[in-house]
């Protein structure tokens, strides 16, 4: 018998990869950081003894979910300002408040975000925000994978200061964190309407120097197209594309008001996108054209977006109203069937991270993200077809064991990385003696 670290066995196994193999009963065995065999279990447990067994009890043993887009540390914000146009919101409300902030607050509200995700099944998420190291060091403390960045604008910065500042740090984060295992740096934007053209041309610039993600928000609301018309002449997409700033690179953060131009130069361009439907809904923003972006070979991942605008980072929540939404909006009970809406929470979204190589999927020699559902719940019984349980019935709070990176983050619901207490008290503090004045 050749010795692994763990096995997981006795699971529907959803591996999310090219042939999008489904074994029942299943094993997945893991050494170190890496998966070494996924397959019947028969056959993995013939050939591999874990150190540690995992039995998952005839439940769900899939890839780590993947969250394209949020703002984590925003967790203190939750339920701030609520039933609010998306400006009246940001400038009266979010803005004023997020001057307040500092690493400290950011690294709490950090810690309470990883620690929700985690819970939930999100072993990836992608941010956006002030104070990206205190981001990245809360990640890299509880043991989450995160591609994060630091939001530049034209305006002064709570954390930075004047742009130039904003620059040195994102290049700061680069060179730090460019060999760690977990976190990995992007440049990010804000948005075309918060941005200047120089500014957003100086971002593509870091970007290929780097080789990094370039985030931004992009054709959130009528009104920033609008907005961007009169000022440029171009919808925010063209825009983009006339300061030849599209590329492959490109995660592109909601996508709600888009033209078929606008759509044909996201293709053309392999521009990635993060769908947001629940803070999109909330904000009344619109609904993004997701069907006819993925019929137009677009890559599409899932966001939650911020916790003041969900507000919660629960994707199995976020898968449910992606399939939905859609239906309702085209009419079509076909639209966004329940495997391509698991598809944006896992292999699509760790392409629109540029990640899919390590994870994303369950396949031998990619990196150990895994969860494991419990499915012995009255809401989950019985199970016809796993896809429709994923979207449609699961929610994180079934999720009961995370690993990753090979690393046991979470058994039995218990959080292993974090004290979450500790954590829940740190947050409320800040919004008794920082916030609630801006509620």
């Amino acid at each position: 018998m050749e010795h692994v670290d763990i096995i997981i066995r006795n699971g529907t196994v959803v591996t999310m990869d090219g042939e999008r193999s489904v074994f029942c009963p299943g094993a997945v065995a893991v050494r170190g950081d890496l998966i070494v065999e996924v397959g019947e279990e028969q056959s993995v447990c013939s050939v591999f003894r874990g150190e540690k067994e995992i039995d998952a009890r005839g439940g769900i043993v899939m890839p780590g979910l993947i969250n394209t887009h949020t703002h984590a540390a925003m967790t203190c914000f939750r339920g701030l300002a609520d039933d609010l146009p998306l400006m009246t919101w940001l400038n009266d409300h979010i803005f004023p408040a997020e001057s307040k902030l500092s690493p400290e607050m950011v690294y709490q509200g950090t810690l309470l975000a990883c620690a929700e995700m985690i819970l939930s099944g999100t072993t990836t998420f992608c941010d956006m925000y002030l104070f990206e190291d205190s981001v990245a060091e809360a990640a890299k403390y509880a043991g989450m994978r995160a591609l994060v960045g630091e939001v530049l604008y034209d305006f002064p910065s709570p954390n930075y200061g004047l742009i130039e500042k904003g620059f040195e740090y994102t290049e700061m984060l680069l060179d730090k964190w460019k060999d760690d295992s977990l976190v990995s740096i992007a440049v990010e934007p804000h948005s075309p309407y918060l941005c200047a053209p120089d500014l957003l041309q100086r971002a593509m610039e870091l970007s290929d120097r780097y080789s990094a993600p370039l985030v931004i928000h992009l054709a959130e609301t009528e009104r920033e197209v609008r907005q961007t018309q009169d000022k440029y002449g171009f919808t925010p997409v063209g825009h983009l594309a006339n300061l030849d700033i599209l590329c492959p690179r490109m995660i592109a953060d909601h996508c709600v008001v888009l033209t078929d131009e606008d759509i044909t130069l996201l293709k053309r361009f392999d521009v990635k996108v993060a769908h947001n439907p629940e803070s999109n809904m909330k904000l009344a923003s619109g609904i993004a054209p997701l069907p006819e972006l993925i019929r137009s070979g677009i890559t599409v991942g899932l966001g939650t977006d911020g916790c003041a605008s969900n507000n919660n980072l629960d994707l199995f929540q976020e898968m449910d109203s992606a399939a939905k939404l859609h239906k309702v909006n085209t009419l079509d009970p076909t639209v966004m069937d329940a495997k391509t809406v698991v598809e944006m929470a896992t292999i699509n979204g760790a392409r629109v991270l540029g990640m899919d190589r390590l994870v994303g999927s369950l396949e031998a020699r990619k990196k150990a993200d895994i969860i494991v559902i419990d499915i012995r719940k009255p809401h989950l019984t019985p199970m016809y077809n796993v896809y429709s349980h994923l979207v449609y019935a699961v929610t994180g709070n079934d999720v009961t064991t995370v690993i990753i990176d090979g690393r046991i983050v979470t058994e039995r619901r218990i959080l292993k990385t974090l004290d979450l207490e500790a954590t829940m008290n740190a947050v409320n503090r800040i919004a008794n003696e920082k916030l609630r004045c801006f509620s």
